[in-house]
């Protein structure tokens, strides 16, 4: 009490329902807060990477279009845009200090390694 006055809420018991309890002991334990877990840097990381492959996909299918003959008359716009995503990829690897991972398949084949430049 302060000054003769309760502060508003002061002195209530709060009731929680079992299932409120339930719902916030498994909310705080998924995110494992205080458990030495790192899921929302895991969680990040994933995006990173997997935004990271999305345009790399979009890289691929550009320089495929590149080389058929229907995309002829558009040649110079898909060169531009694949310059122009060879610099927002290079930039994005560069900003999140990511390290490419020279895995090497079991048969030898190195085609679906992307060499650094």
């Amino acid at each position: 009490m302060r000054g003769g006055y309760r502060e508003r809420g002061e002195g209530r018991q709060r009731t929680e329902s079992r299932e409120g309890q339930e719902y916030r002991a498994d909310r705080h334990g998924r995110h494992g807060s205080r458990h030495g877990m790192h899921g929302a840097q895991t969680f990040r990381r994933g995006r990173i990477l997997a935004f990271l492959e999305h345009l790399q996909a979009r890289r691929t299918i550009l320089a495929r279009q590149l080389g058929e003959s229907e995309y002829e008359a558009i040649k110079p716009v898909l060169t531009g845009e694949l310059k122009a995503l060879d610099h927002v990829i290079e930039d994005y690897i560069r900003l999140f200090d990511l390290q490419e991972v020279d895995t090497q398949p079991e048969n030898g084949d190195t085609s679906d390694v992307r060499e650094g430049k």
